[in-house]
This record gives structure tokens, C-alpha cells and sequence, in this order.
């Protein structure tokens, strides 16, 4: 683990390399899983806000399932999740031909809301888990990722570089920077063995 501000992080989130494709995934991540997405308390505000504006973005059976469960619920560990469908969707998730996407980021992208995702959707496969006096973040390596691996072996795309955005969303650009400086620092070292 490496140390960097306030924030524990495991040293495969700037030595393994990761690059979203949904082409060949189709977006699995929003369909399997054993919870929904995890969501932060102030999220679970902003969305309930939020909701009538992404609701137009939204499949019908997540609609349905929203008015009967609502938007989260409690998963058996106690974190506060997105609601899931009974085959395991995510309620937000929507289709695009054969590829899961997430309604809330499109209604975002059509500028209706100023919610973009869940914080722990937009940093995976980077979960992190926040303590008294820092945040823990830990790589999260799972088979059907396994072409967004490819991909950024391929493109030779480090984590935190392709997580640049939502990393800074969760951390702020200071530590981003701080966490960028440590990786080439590692990354020169390496070079020069």
C-alpha cells in the first residue's frame, strides 16, 4: 500500500493497467454483482432531488421496480446500494442494443441533471472505503473486466490514468497530482533497474 495524502492505496491502482470496453464486456458490471452500486450519503440527496429529471432516461422495468422499492435499499454488509431488478440489474440501467448503460449518466450527458453517476460506479474498478482519518482505495479485479485489462495492457493505460476524472471527483486534483508524481516516481524507478 502506498500512502498518499490521506488516502491509503493499493499499489496495483498505478502498476496495472485498465481501460473500460464495453464493446466486449457490454457493460456487465451495471447487470452482475451481488448489490447494487454503493451509494454515499449525500448522493442518496442529490438523487432523490434528481430523480423526476432522470427518470425519462430510465427503462421501463427499473422505473416499476423504483416505485415499488425505491432507489436503494441496505445490501447485507450494511452499505447503502442502488436497488436491483430480480435478475441482479441495477433499476438505472438501460440498454443500448445489446450494451448496459447507466440512465443517470445519460440523462447527464443530455444536460438534465448535474449528477453524473454514483461516485463508486464512476471510480471502478478502483472501490474504496473511507475510515475517521483516511480513505482506503483497493484495485478490484473481476473476470468480466478481463478485456478492459487487455485493452489497457494494449494501450499501456495505468488505472489511475484512465480514472483520472473520477479520481479527482472523489480525491480533489492536489491529491490527484500527488498521486500522479508518486506513480511516475515508481515508474522511472522501475526503468532504471
Amino acid at each position: 500500500m502506498l500512502i498518499v495524502g490521506n488516502a491509503l492505496v493499493s499499489e496495483d491502482i498505478i502498476e496495472k493497467n485498465f481501460a473500460c470496453n464495453t464493446r466486449a464486456c457490454l457493460g456487465a458490471c451495471c447487470v452482475q454483482g451481488d448489490a447494487g452500486a454503493p451509494l454515499l450519503a449525500e448522493e442518496i440527496d442529490v438523487l432523490e432531488k434528481e430523480l423526476p429529471a432522470i427518470e425519462p432516461y430510465l427503462a421501463k422495468a427499473g422505473l416499476e421496480n423504483i416505485a415499488l422499492h425505491g432507489f436503494h435499499t441496505t445490501d447485507p454488509e450494511g452499505e447503502i446500494v442502488t436497488t436491483c431488478l430480480p435478475g441482479g440489474e441495477c433499476s438505472f440501467l438501460v440498454y443500448e442494443g445489446m450494451t448496459a448503460k447507466c440512465g443517470i449518466e445519460n440523462a447527464w450527458r443530455a444536460g438534465k441533471t448535474i449528477f453524473q453517476k454514483p461516485v463508486s460506479c464512476h471510480l471502478y474498478p478502483i472501490r474504496f472505503k473511507q475510515y475517521a482519518e483516511y480513505t482506503a482505495l483497493n484495485y478490484h479485479q473481476w473476470e468480466i473486466c478481463e478485456p478492459a485489462c487487455k485493452r489497457g495492457d494494449k494501450e499501456n493505460i495505468p488505472i489511475h490514468a484512465f480514472l483520472k476524472e473520477a479520481l479527482i471527483r472523489k480525491m480533489g486534483e492536489e491529491w490527484y497530482a500527488e498521486l500522479f508524481e508518486v506513480a511516475a516516481k515508481r515508474a522511472s524507478q522501475k526503468n532504471n533497474r
